[in-house]
């Protein structure tokens, strides 16, 4: 059986002297733990995770704060997995004084992702990594003549 990947991708603003904001420290420490979390869950069942991480440059961050603290999972942003939507709020020194990505999701707003949203939005991804002509999990289980 060929093995499925589950990518996972997240931006960042990192400064010159490698420096991030505390928002995206606490996603990065949120989506690494989800990853690896992951890669236990779907292992046995074929699935590899792969994890991204692509650092932003100063100019580029000023000119586009919001891509700042972005997920992507297969190949879609966090908030559509999780019915949420970006905002943006005052961050701190690594920032300046660009106002940072926030996701608001069932009326609660999020500076740093937390973890049990990036699984929500990786397990409700899943399907679209099962080929449409591909047997279901209950016919595997259940092969013909039993």
């Amino acid at each position: 059986m060929e093995m499925k990947t589950l990518d996972l991708r997240w931006q960042r603003l990192v400064t010159t002297e490698g420096a991030t904001c505390d928002r995206c420290g606490a996603t990065e420490a949120a989506v690494e733990h989800a990853c690896t979390e992951l890669q236990t869950a779907l292992q046995p069942l074929g699935i590899a995770v792969r994890l991204e991480k692509i650092e932003i440059a100063p100019e580029a961050f000023a000119g586009e704060p919001a891509e700042s603290n972005r997920i992507w999972i297969a190949g879609r942003p966090l908030e559509d997995w999780v019915g949420g939507h970006a905002g943006s709020s005052p961050c701190c020194a690594a920032c300046g004084d660009a106002d940072c990505r926030t996701l608001e999701v069932d009326g609660e707003v999020h500076e740093a992702i937390p973890e049990r949203l990036i699984l929500q939005a990786a397990f409700t991804a899943l399907p679209t990594l099962v080929d449409e002509g591909a047997p279901s999990a209950a016919a595997a289980a259940d092969p013909p003549g039993r």
